[in-house]
């Protein structure tokens, strides 16, 4: 995992930029409160109470961030992957490819995986079973295309900015946090980092859907691109 290049862009680094709003709410303002308990015991000791406190945070918002990411916004915008890209795009109703061009990736599919997609006719009459049909496809060329460089970069960009999003919403409710702690205490610092925060986080959010699909349509162009040039089995 720690050499893994999609771990460090599309994960850790989308948590440690969510994380901030937490990291000021359990330092500055829970751990604070123990800080002369700790230094009774002896003076280092807060210095690596904070620094293993931030470390937990941000391994936890790495966690944290890619559930939220799939279970919510992924889910939301693409209902796992029915609505993905990757699966409109091979329809016979959509019309983002031109036909001569979806009809080399079908074929492709039949020849390589033994996988026929649905005609026209079944997916009028099943458009949900046709999907679900091109979701196994889907996941059969990401099989062959496993270690492509290229697929790979955009994959990071999708999962970076998909992870972001996820972490923006706990980044969200902790600013909200920030903000009425320093309400309840008076506290302008606290009051106008937790705006500040909550504006800031709020925007990815807002722009959920028109990023998660900009990198979505990315993705699917590279894969089927991709998936075009590799050579048929046997040859």
């Amino acid at each position: 995992m720690l050499t893994n290049p999609y771990f460090y862009r599309a994960r850790l680094f989308p948590a440690l930029i969510t994380s901030i709003p937490m990291l000021i709410f359990v330092n500055k303002i829970i751990a604070v409160q123990y800080a002369d308990a700790l230094k009774n015991v002896y003076d280092i000791l807060p210095f690596i109470a904070h620094f293993g406190l931030s470390g937990a945070i941000i391994f936890l918002c790495v966690q944290v961030n890619r559930i939220v990411a799939k279970e919510i916004f992924q889910r939301l915008h693409f209902r796992e992957e029915l609505l993905m890209p990757t699966t409109n795009h091979l329809l016979i109703s959509d019309t983002h490819y031109p036909t001569p061009i979806k009809d080399k990736i079908r074929n492709k599919i039949k020849k390589e995986f033994k996988i026929v997609l649905a005609d026209a006719q079944s997916e009028t009459q099943n458009e949900n079973d046709a999907r679900k049909l091109i979701v196994t496809a889907v996941s059969q060329i990401r099989n062959v295309l496993r270690g492509d460089n290229l697929l790979l970069q955009h994959n990071i960009e999708y999962g970076f900015w998909r992870n972001l999003i996820g972490g923006s919403l706990i980044a969200v409710i902790f600013a909200i946090a920030i903000f009425w702690y320093g309400e309840y205490n008076k506290l302008e610092d606290q009051i106008n980092t937790g705006i500040i925060c909550f504006i800031l986080y709020l925007i990815p959010i807002i722009l959920s859907r028109y990023i998660i699909r900009r990198y979505g349509n990315y993705y699917s162009k590279i894969l089927y691109e991709q998936f075009l040039s590799t050579k048929s089995k046997g040859l």
